[in-house]
């Protein structure tokens, strides 16, 4: 394992995406979080108490698969052990972006799903996200929550909370997060409208098929 601050380029990497959903206005400057996981066993993840609009490379933390802060002078993210167990429950999983987009966000705070089956890319990219029962940020709880619903689902909405999506890679994940905001909004301009064409049966079958 290398030291702590070898691990330069997957920092920069963590930071230039942290600092990108700000500067989409997916998150705020104290929200959200963003991890990957490294082959050495470890999890380059931002840290609580940070600007996020800002973050350089050295603001980034590093913990083992354990939790074990290997940065003692940044204080991890009160969101870590959701990360830390999503690992652990989806091997094919190497990154994880949880912020708070505004029109995704509030689909958490009522009862209407996000149709993702308005365009093809939607469903493409984003399947079918799970929803997440409420429980208190930076819990245990909601952890084991997070981890029992990403069996099947790459996005989570975060009931009354935000949402998260994983991926292969840091731009698979934020792509997940930042097509859903649009299927979102779409979905409330499709509702008010009143003229609501979904793709449905054989054609979500044929996208599923295909890209999921």
């Amino acid at each position: 394992m290398k030291a702590p601050g070898q691990y330069r380029e997957e920092r920069k990497q963590v930071a230039k995406f942290m600092r990108r959903l700000y500067r989409h206005g997916l998150t705020t400057t104290s929200g959200g979080n963003i991890s990957i996981l490294h082959p050495d066993e470890l999890v380059i993840i931002t840290p609580s108490a940070t600007d996020k609009g800002n973050m350089k490379w050295r603001d980034v933390g590093i913990m083992t698969v354990l939790g074990e802060n290997l940065t003692p002078d940044l204080k991890p993210s009160i969101e870590h052990e959701m990360h830390l167990s999503i690992y652990r429950a989806r091997k094919d999983v190497s990154a994880i972006v949880h912020a708070h987009p505004v029109f995704a966000s509030a689909f958490t705070a009522m009862k209407h799903s996000i149709n993702t089956c308005l365009t093809a890319e939607a469903r493409a990219i984003c399947g079918e996200p799970a929803v997440v029962r409420y429980a208190l940020m930076g819990t245990k709880e909601l952890a084991g929550l997070a981890a029992e619903s990403i069996a099947s689902a790459d996005i989570l909405l975060l009931e009354n909370h935000g949402i998260l999506a994983v991926g292969s890679s840091l731009l698979q994940a934020f792509d997940r997060l930042e097509v859903l905001e649009n299927a979102a909004k779409m979905t409330l301009i499709v509702e008010m409208a009143g003229k609501k064409k979904a793709l449905t049966g054989p054609r979500v079958n044929e996208l599923d098929r295909i890209f999921r």
